[in-house]
């Protein structure tokens, strides 16, 4: 079989599994992310074998991310971002450093780990999944509650911890520890340089040119229009070191604002809810059930130390 056909019959796969899936769920009317965790298991490597090459759909999955986070904040403004400064730089910041902290300190004594892969770890789980949360927030119509707000303002500082990580790990890793503040003030100050210049384009430039689009009255070159924002801010933010979803989220922002945000809202859905399911597929697809079954009670324990 060619390439282009082998192709053509996975892209098949996944829309077949997307809409059995989504059908299944809301008949029995829960979350439709458990079950494309499942079926991505299942058609997976690990699995049946029927898709075997993950790397040639993680893009595509992780477009789904990206419209996801544009949408959320197609559904903020930023007065009520305004008000989550005080989750984000405080609440969140205290659940990172504690999480990081006991987790660290477990890893250390109980697996007499060494320091580095101990606090490597204890950051990996410090962090969530923010497209499970949110999703899952957004199905119960919960994401504008309080906790909702308070959630999404956690996830936002666990990105921005992201970037500071990676920087250490990146500098642990080549031997260069003396220069650690050096380069995570120029990866901040290119980061920080990036967003407002991202915050100043949509707050004088976006209006103009969604109202030109607006006038010539082709809903192709709106829908092209849109993607274009959403892709180069995401590429930009990528490009500084900051997550594609944070730029994406910005731009959902900076859209907000304008007059077309209901329409804009109404093109992407479609695109976002079928790249969110992928995703979530292709994370299914990573799971090794056989690993799992192997280190079952080492992976309970520590599911259960997570939990509480």
């Amino acid at each position: 079989m060619s390439h282009v056909n082998t192709s053509l019959v996975e892209v098949l796969i996944y829309l077949l599994v997307a809409i059995a899936v989504a059908l299944v769920a809301r008949r029995l009317k829960m979350s439709p992310i458990l079950g494309y965790l499942v079926v991505g298991v299942i058609i997976g490597p690990f699995g049946t074998s029927l898709i075997s090459n993950i790397a040639s759909t993680k893009i595509l999955a992780e477009l789904g991310v990206v419209f996801l986070m544009f949408t959320i904040g197609l559904s903020l403004s930023w007065d009520r971002l305004q008000e989550l400064k005080k989750y984000v730089f405080g609440l969140g910041l205290m659940q990172v450093s504690l999480t990081t902290a006991i987790f660290t300190t477990l890893i250390y004594s109980l697996f007499n780990a060494e320091v580095v892969p101990a606090v490597v770890i204890g950051a990996g789980l410090a962090l969530s999944s923010t497209a499970v949360v949110l999703q899952v927030l957004e199905e119960r119509n919960e994401l504008t509650s309080r906790h909702g707000r308070i959630s999404f303002a956690v996830l936002i500082l666990q990105d921005l911890a992201v970037v500071v990580f990676l920087v250490w790990l990146s500098l642990i890793s080549g031997g260069e520890k003396q220069a650690i503040w050096i380069t995570l003030g120029n990866a901040i100050l290119r980061a920080g340089l990036v967003v407002g210049v991202i915050v100043l384009l949509g707050r004088f430039v976006l209006r103009p040119i969604y109202r030109m689009v607006a006038s010539l009255r082709n809903p192709d070159v709106f829908m092209a229009t849109t993607l274009f924002i959403i892709l180069s801010t995401s590429f930009s933010t990528g490009y500084a070191g900051l997550s594609m979803e944070l730029g994406a989220f910005l731009a959902g922002l900076m859209i907000s604002e304008t007059e077309y945000r209901h329409q804009v809202e109404a093109d992407i859905r479609p695109f976002r809810n079928l790249l969110l399911g992928l995703f979530f597929i292709t994370v299914g697809m990573s799971i090794n059930p056989a690993l799992i079954l192997s280190h079952y009670p080492e992976i309970s324990a520590v599911l259960f130390v997570f939990l509480v």
